[in-house]
């Protein structure tokens, strides 16, 4: 059955979503069929055909790729509220990178059918080009840390886009960030010992704490400090 319900919370502190019309916000969770994830359930895996365009309703979602011999690399974490997956759509080319939940999620697919015909509105099309901005920011983010930036500036960099939901979409960055060292170090694309030493010298300088899967900041202020560099 379709999503018929007001939209969720989540979606509706997204500023793409939430900037949308009301007609088509309304649009979207009508055409939208709800999915149930269990915890390592795949979306979509790389090489799918395009099969919709997804919003989280609640969960998370790693956006990964595997290296040739079998190592993880996590590109961002994906969380309630946004959307994903329109850039096969736009291309017709099959899905780029395996999207898994991270634990119980709930997403909402909007078929090809329906997506198509939102873009046959100008300014629906004009917001998906928004949408596609901002990913390419993060991308072009991304890859100037890893190119220019040094691995603590990095680490520091990476733990505020968590603490803002990886996405941009919390009004209000969290001090508590649920995540392990050994996906935080996939983030990077370092190993486990290197990403160690940072922690340990945030952790001495009194910037974060460090707990059972989980990462606590302490000090915004001295980490936003680093993240400049």
């Amino acid at each position: 059955m379709p999503f018929k319900a007001k939209a969720p919370a989540a979606m509706m502190a997204n500023p793409w979503f939430a900037g949308l019309s009301a007609r088509h916000r309304h649009a979207l969770l009508a055409a939208g069929e709800p999915l149930h994830l269990r915890a390592g359930e795949m979306l979509y895996r790389q090489g799918d055909a395009p099969g919709g365009f997804f919003g989280i309703v609640s969960g998370s979602f790693k956006v990964s790729t595997l290296r040739e011999d079998g190592k993880e690399g996590i590109l961002v974490v994906i969380e309630a509220g946004n959307w994903l997956g329109e850039t096969s759509l736009f291309d017709g080319l099959q899905r780029p990178h395996d999207v898994t939940a991270l634990g119980p999620a709930e997403v909402l697919v909007v078929g090809p059918p329906a997506f198509d015909s939102l873009m046959a509105s100008p300014a629906f099309a004009r917001a998906m080009c928004v949408l596609l901005t901002s990913r390419v920011r993060l991308l072009y983010s991304l890859v100037e840390d890893t190119m220019l930036r040094a691995i603590s500036t990095r680490v520091a960099r990476r733990l505020l886009a968590l603490a803002r939901g990886d996405s941009a979409v919390l009004k209000d960055s969290r001090s508590v960030l649920p995540v392990s060292q050994e996906a935080l170090a996939m983030m990077l694309g370092v190993t486990r010992q290197t990403l160690s030493k940072e922690l340990k010298a945030l952790v001495r300088d009194g910037v974060v704490r460090i707990g059972y899967g989980r990462l606590e900041i302490l000090s915004l202020a001295a980490l936003e400090a680093r993240g400049r560099g």
